[in-house]
């Protein structure tokens, strides 16, 4: 598929998705189409697949009568085959087409022949009941609850919902998804422009599920950097799981296994949705639902690539239990309260392999705040030595939040071990509308002075140690980066010059003035 054709498809997708904008908020209709967009494709995906195994009998899925003895026996045949391979399973009058044509078929709206949403709501069911007690069922488990067919902002009255149902998937029924094309993830691609389209329209909600893609792409590349194969990669509050794609993206051979961790129900629905939906099978994906901090849940794991965008200065109970937790009790303190930027950074800490790389944002405070943050990353340089770089990066670049961020990357075996790099590259954007974004030659120019790790004037700096030492841990980015533009010089003379002038027109205006005022016998205002 072309350029073109995968901005078309993106197009249409959107436009489909603005069907239902002006019966709910952003984040509520988001839910609904990606919702419907995921089940088209599982219903693809299955009936793909299910012509594959029936082709060598001459069968065609969608002409298998499921009320008979044979069909019966070839459905269960196919179950069996599609749970191991696909996770789940539908039969030939759940899919996404018979149930579009259905509620398309121009049936008068009352006598019930096109009423769809109780066949569609127990089609959602349907999918998760397949795969229970099988391997794939805590990935399927309550997918689509947030997929509320009842709720009354699709409509007042049930023909007025089945309506607008009907219609979104009649409009989705007609795009073909190419899902044939080995080698094509046009559909991911789409997904993922969905998604960041309902970011920038979300406001402050946005930063609980999407990270920009540029910085999602110089995070993925840094922990990539020189492998060609990963065997994990984590992040610790995932989203919509679109940061750990991207890793994928940017390594050769791929990644092995992905785990993420979510607090928001619905959120953790689409990190699932979007692992499934870009072809990473069940089998690859770990992403729990839970509040990582307070409740890990992959205590035991390391990994040899950590990305994440925690939720920045986020409030967590910093129990004086957790000096006993080992993710916290090396460092003496704890993260304060009312900021958990260094609780996240420690937690990914303890997850990260020997050889691994961490790169995670986060507010430019973490860099020179005092008390339990200064004593932490005190001793994650000096008693630790596992901070490799830090990358400042553009004001308002991120959705819901103007303030100045930052990337730290940590290593436990550092190939530089007696130094710090120093990257400014806040000065680097293009302003786009409201919204600073960063470009292809910002995201290359970081990613290029990362790997060569020398100083450029301006823009980075490799600081010894000792001098960060010498500042008290304080890694204030303006400290290293001298970023000073030196000012023309004022010729003083000039200046004297342009003032004489000017008294002088002030003296001549101020006579004129006092000529019309005596002419027109009234006082004159000074």
């Amino acid at each position: 598929m072309s350029e073109d054709q995968k901005k078309q498809l993106e197009q249409q997708l959107w436009n489909i998705a603005n069907t239902l904008r002006g019966k709910m908020d952003a984040d509520e209709f988001r839910d609904y189409i990606l919702g419907f967009i995921f089940y088209k494709y599982l219903s693809e995906r299955m009936h793909i697949y299910a012509n594959e195994i029936l082709a060598e009998d001459g069968i065609r899925y969608e002409d298998v009568k499921e009320d008979t003895k044979e069909g019966e026996e070839i459905l269960e045949a196919v179950k069996e085959e599609a749970l191991e391979y696909l996770g789940y399973f539908l039969k030939p009058s759940e899919l996404f087409s018979e149930i579009a044509k259905r509620g398309n078929s121009g049936g008068v709206k009352d006598d019930g022949r096109n009423f769809i949403l109780n066949d569609l709501t127990q089609i959602l069911n349907h999918i998760e009941q397949s795969t229970m007690g099988t391997k794939s069922e805590d990935d399927f488990n309550k997918l689509f609850e947030d997929l509320d067919l009842t709720s009354t902002k699709l409509g007042r009255t049930e023909s007025a919902k089945n309506e607008l149902i009907s219609k979104v998937l009649g409009h989705l029924d007609k795009i073909d998804f190419k899902l044939h094309e080995s080698n094509s993830d046009v559909l991911g691609d789409a997904y993922e422009y969905l998604i960041a389209q309902f970011a920038s329209g979300a406001g402050k909600k946005a930063g609980e599920f999407y990270t920009p893609q540029q910085v999602s792409k110089i995070l993925a590349k840094i922990v990539s950097l020189g492998k060609k194969k990963l065997k994990s990669v984590y992040d610790a509050t995932c989203g919509s799981g679109s940061l750990l794609l991207r890793v994928e993206k940017e390594v050769e051979n791929g990644v092995s296994d992905f785990y993420g961790q979510e607090l928001n129900r619905t959120t953790y629905n689409l990190a699932r949705m979007n692992m499934i939906l870009h072809g990473v099978h069940f089998t690859r994906f770990d992403i729990k639902q839970e509040d990582t901090l307070e409740h890990p849940q992959h205590l035991h794991l390391r990994f040899e690539a950590i990305v994440a965008n925690p939720p920045f200065s986020a409030k967590w109970s910093a129990s004086p239990l957790f000096m006993n937790d080992d993710r916290f009790s090396q460092y003496g303190k704890l993260a304060p309260s009312s900021k958990a930027d260094y609780a996240f950074i420690q937690h990914m800490i303890h997850h990260l392999d020997e050889n691994g790389v961490m790169a995670v944002v986060a507010p430019h405070g973490v860099l020179f705040r005092g008390a339990a943050e200064g004593h932490i990353r005190r001793y994650l340089i000096e008693d630790r030595n596992y901070l490799d770089a830090v990358i400042g990066l553009p004001a308002n670049i991120f959705y819901g939040t103007s303030i100045p961020t930052c990337i730290m990357v940590f290593k436990k075996c550092r190939e530089n071990p007696n130094d710090i790099l120093f990257i400014d590259a806040s000065q680097h954007f293009e302003k786009v509308k409201n919204q600073n974004v960063l470009r292809n030659e910002d995201v290359d120019r970081i990613i290029t002075a990362y790997s060569e790790r020398k100083n450029i004037d301006k823009f980075s700096y490799v600081a010894k140690l000792d001098e960060i030492k010498e500042n008290d841990y304080n890694l204030n980015i303006p400290r290293y980066v001298d970023t000073f533009e030196e000012e023309e010089p004022i010729d003083i003379t000039a200046v004297a010059n342009e003032l004489k002038e000017l008294e002088k027109e002030i003296t001549d205006n101020d006579k004129v003035i006092a000529d019309f005022c005596k002419q027109l016998n009234i006082p004159t205002p000074f």
